[in-house]
């Protein structure tokens, strides 16, 4: 079980003193009220999780404090305590709003049992929300990709996953950090748990650290209400910080001791927090230049790159880019409601391999929802493509292969098979583009294999230097 924030409630100093020695010899934070008024305004402050409250008090009773808590919308789960095992009463109890019921004496077992099923039940509610959101959510990491260099992402990925480790993850806007932060989290022990992403650029000055740790009833101008926080809310789960390269100094200082030390401290609140949440964070920016800049703090950088996944532009993973637009154009079909999913002329899917895409992943998203919009006849054609695309591509169809490469299938001394067969493709395909003039879809069908199969042994070769 979790740690819990947990006050009791009761007019009898011994008793309460007795069951907070035993929550706090359970790990659970503990504060103490001997009324209701105290108990309320304590309440008020929005950090008790569990409030163990004895019904029969002298001014405001236990239900009428549950009464007035669930009126001020105040989050608290009660169990409440009397010396009188009434059904009737525990009936009241349960209408007032309370979670749960226990009789006086308080045996610290059954305490212990009624905690542990609040525990649950709190937990339940966070993971219904999450699963809403994932309902709602979209669906890019289900899309498997072909690419040697995003195999290896998916090997990393698959590393880490299980560990508990901060992770890192740069590349360039539109690759797709967020689907890599979420499947590791959907991939890791704390599948089950929140993940909450929360981008830090769009986070105002003045409300970076009420956003991210809460802030108490009152703790500045216009908290007229208690806000849990973004680590709370993800609180077992994972915190996904994208763009933490626009974190201001101050801030990071505080996120490096809430990492190190794993508790908060919520805006107005003199009580520190556990928060078992795993990090994972995103940058566009060299944080390593950023650092020798006097801009990121050496200590949290180091704190944050315990392990690195650098993610590749789409321009440099060509193998993805058909089976994505297949993906996309199936997906953004079901959105737009399209009775059957377009294809593309084969000039569309010219264009849209030889394009640079520096917006990378985003930005074809964007390109294959337009085309949808505009499609008829249930193909895409080049007038619905942005006119940018097709004026920046067109001369990269172009393009000759390199000079020089009807060699490169010749052996060098020592060469394995493998090599020597690589060496001869490589030498086939450059071969069968310069005779198609550059045309890469005719190149592919004089060689028997499909576009995208030629675009990744293009990659291949390039990789290995054979290109």
């Amino acid at each position: 079980m979790k740690s819990l924030d947990v006050m009791v409630i009761d007019d009898e100093p011994v008793i309460r003193q007795m069951l907070a020695a035993h929550l706090l010899k359970a790990g659970c934070n503990v504060v103490q009220a001997g009324n209701g008024e105290d108990a309320f305004e304590r309440l008020s402050k929005g950090d008790i999780e569990v409030a163990i409250c004895d019904i029969k008090m002298p001014g405001i009773s236990g239900i009428e404090l549950v009464r007035q808590a669930r009126a001020a919308g105040i989050d608290t789960s009660f169990i409440m305590m009397t010396a009188f095992a009434s059904v009737d009463t525990a009936i009241e109890a349960m209408q007032a709003g309370a979670a749960d019921y226990i009789v006086k004496p308080v045996r610290n077992e059954e305490l212990q049992h009624r905690l542990l099923k609040i525990n649950d039940m709190r937990g339940l509610r966070a993971e219904n929300r999450v699963l809403r959101s994932l309902v709602q959510g979209r669906r890019e990491d289900q899309f498997e990709f072909n690419s040697t260099a995003m195999r290896e992402l998916g090997r990393l990925v698959d590393k880490v996953s299980p560990t508990a480790s901060t992770v890192l993850v740069t590349g360039e806007s539109g690759t797709g950090k967020g689907v890599v932060a979420r499947r590791i989290h959907q991939q890791s022990p704390r599948a089950n748990a929140p993940f909450i992403p929360v981008n830090c650029g769009a986070l105002p000055d003045n409300l970076i650290e009420s956003e991210l740790f809460g802030h108490v009833k009152g703790a500045f101008t216009g908290a007229d209400k208690a806000r849990k926080g973004l680590f709370l809310e993800a609180d077992g789960g994972t915190l996904f910080l994208d763009e933490i390269g626009e974190l201001p100094l101050m801030m990071q200082v505080k996120l490096l001791h809430v990492i190190e030390e794993k508790s908060i401290r919520a805006v107005g609140s003199e009580q520190s927090r556990r928060a078992d949440v795993r990090i994972v964070a995103a940058t566009n920016r060299d944080l390593a230049q950023m650092v020798a800049e006097g801009r990121f703090r050496e200590d949290l950088y180091f704190r944050l790159s315990v392990f690195q996944i650098p993610l590749p532009p789409l321009r440099e993973r060509r193998a993805d880019l058909m089976p994505l637009m297949a993906f996309l154009l199936q997906r953004g079909a079901e959105r737009m409601g399209l009775a059957r999913v377009p294809s593309l002329e084969p000039e569309v899917e010219e264009l849209l391999m030889a394009y640079q895409w520096p917006g990378n992943v985003r930005e074809l998203e964007h390109v294959i929802d337009r085309a949808l919009i505009l499609a008829d006849r249930g193909q895409v054609s080049c007038a619905d493509l942005p006119p940018q695309i097709v004026k920046d591509a067109t001369p990269l169809l172009a393009a000759q292969p390199a000079e020089g490469v009807d060699g490169a299938w010749l052996a060098s001394p020592g060469d394995s098979l493998r090599d020597q067969v690589r060496r001869f493709e490589c030498t086939l395909i450059a071969r069968a583009i310069r005779d198609a003039d550059g045309d890469r879809r005719l190149a592919a069908q004089k060689l028997g294999m499909g576009l995208s199969s030629l675009y990744r042994k293009q990659e291949e070769f390039e990789t290995l230097g054979l290109l």
